[in-house]
């Protein structure tokens, strides 16, 4: 009687929560993350969520994030210590690397399915979604091979949904599925085409594979990155045919794309889909829509004319109670590794830089690459994402050169970069400004010199408007700031936004390099 008692009072508990739990909890508005998490996909494990996203040729790669609520992520770690294969990946590769993944939970066994475009499609495993993962497997070679996904029939069959990237593989807007082995390593036969694009969602890619109710869905965007809608096939046969309906679009909202996602619930019964909007300089952002499914189809967001077809929404009631967590921007280098935020442009070198006993971290000058003196082409940026809209960013440091024009650079990077830099001259450290539109095509850069510097501590500051409108100062004291001349509109980079990084360089060979200390890296909102 009482384990009937208690079952009872779940039931009730939950159908309570299920019908007004949520208005309980308050709301919650979108974005919800505001930073560049490109082609988002995410999993329910019990009562967390994981998510993973796109990270091109930034190392680590594949960001793991963990929320309790889907409205709060915190990053926990990262799936790739280094890109394969190691030597393509020690310089940058703009546009290349990794591509829209996604992750799985299977036996007790977390999967992530990642493409690069120009080697194939690879999985990793861990048993924890913080890792350690496994190094990568190669589970289908071949150029242009995109947006893998993963689906475990009933019967225990495995399959692999994936899409085509016309740069590469010289076919695009199609999506085929190709049956796997029961491990999920290798595939084992051959592909079937199960939706061609071209006469109604050109350029749709990014398949989410899923099952319910005895049908298989394909989620997948359509109609580019940020014009396109959100379409869903579905089918009772794995191969097809697949039925076609557009579940959601930009609308009458502000909200451009809205681009591919992940499809979750809640042990409430509730449903949601996360997805990303494109928002030029900012990257690929993070939106929440709750779902509904009529008659075996989902609509996303709100429906106000309830045609089927939904628009994202901008305030909602929240999926499950509050867990506030946050991303992390700020570091006090304290501890003996960088925060999970710092990214390198390239598969990383020992000699790059370290944790030092007295709390900063110390960046070696690097020989500046063959490519020349363009940051566009540096690999020892240490970098992050824009946090949010509107934010300054200072840094601490102190600059030991050894030798004639070593510089170090605090930069907005992108297609466009800026920077403020502190490089040694004849004996003297001279602070100037540096600009460069066009950076991908080798555009000619501005030089303004500032200030000669003491030696000694200095503060180095970005301030970030909206519109990503930036400026730098300086100071020597951490107190009285002076701004820099002029303003730059940051510009993002090759299928990802703004960068805001750090980095050491130098133009001459030498056994001995110069550093720059970082004692610490401190951003702040600006309202």
């Amino acid at each position: 009687m009482r384990t009937a008692t208690i079952c009872f009072a779940l039931v009730s508990s939950l159908l309570v929560h299920a019908q007004v739990g949520r208005t309980a909890w308050g709301t919650y508005n979108n974005p919800i993350l505001h930073a560049d998490y490109s082609d988002p996909d995410a999993i329910r494990v019990g009562d967390d969520y994981y998510m993973t996203a796109s990270s091109f040729t930034h190392v680590p790669g594949l960001p793991i994030l963990h929320s309790k609520d889907l409205v709060h992520w915190k990053l926990i770690g990262h799936a790739l210590t280094h890109l394969e294969p190691a030597d393509h990946f020690s310089k940058v590769q703009h546009g290349g690397g990794v591509w829209a993944p996604a992750i799985r939970f299977r036996n007790e066994l977390f999967y992530i399915y990642y493409p690069d475009p120009d080697f194939g499609i690879y999985v990793v495993t861990a048993k924890h979604a913080a890792g350690p993962w496994s190094k990568p497997v190669l589970v289908l070679g071949g150029k242009g091979l995109i947006d893998p996904c993963p689906l475990w029939d009933d019967d225990g069959r495995a399959y692999l949904v994936h899409a085509f990237a016309g740069s590469r593989a010289g076919i695009k807007s199609l999506l085929a599925i190709r049956p796997m082995n029961a491990s999920g390593t290798k595939v084992s036969g051959e592909a079937v085409q199960i939706f061609d694009g071209h006469d109604t969602d050109p350029t749709v890619e990014g398949p989410k594979l899923y099952k319910r109710n005895g049908y298989f869905y394909v989620f997948a965007p359509a109609g580019g990155v940020s014009t396109g809608w959100q379409l869903v096939l579905r089918s009772k046969n794995i191969y097809g045919p697949y039925e076609r309906r557009v579940v959601m679009d930009q609308g009458t909202t502000a909200i451009n794309g809205p681009h591919q996602g992940a499809w979750v619930n809640t042990k409430y019964g509730t449903h949601w889909f996360l997805h990303f909007q494109d928002k030029d300089a900012y990257g690929r952002i993070v939106h929440l829509q709750p779902v509904k499914w009529v008659n075996d189809w989902p609509v996303i967001g709100e429906d106000p004319d309830g045609d089927g077809k939904g628009q994202p929404v901008v305030n909602f009631e929240a999926p499950l109670p509050p867990v506030k967590w946050s991303l992390p921007s700020s570091d006090e280098f304290n501890l003996p590794v960088t925060g999970l935020q710092w990214q390198w442009q390239a598969n990383p070198q020992l000699s790059w830089g370290f944790a030092t006993p007295d709390g900063n971290y110390r960046l070696y000058s690097v020989l500046l690459p063959d490519s020349g003196q363009n940051v566009w082409h540096y690999p020892n940026i240490l970098g992050q994402k824009f946090p949010a809209e509107s934010f300054i960013a200072t840094v601490k440091l102190r600059f030991g050169p050894r030798h004639e024009g070593e510089q170090f650079g605090l930069v907005v990077l992108g297609a466009d970069y800026a920077f403020a830099g502190i490089q040694w001259r004849k004996g003297k450290l001279v602070l100037s400004q540096h600009v460069r539109l066009n950076a991908d095509k080798q555009g000619a850069e501005q030089v303004m010199e500032i200030a000669e510097l003491p030696a000694g501590d200095v503060y180095l500051r970005i301030r970030v408007k909206l519109g990503a409108l930036c400026s730098f100062a300086y100071s020597i004291n951490g107190a009285d700031f002076t701004t820099l001349q002029g303003s730059f509109a940051a510009r993002p980079g090759r299928w990802v936004g703004a960068k805001l990084g750090m980095f050491c360089v130098r133009s001459n060979p030498t056994n001995d390099a110069g550093f720059a200390d970082i004692d610490w890296f401190r951003v702040e909102p600006q309202f």
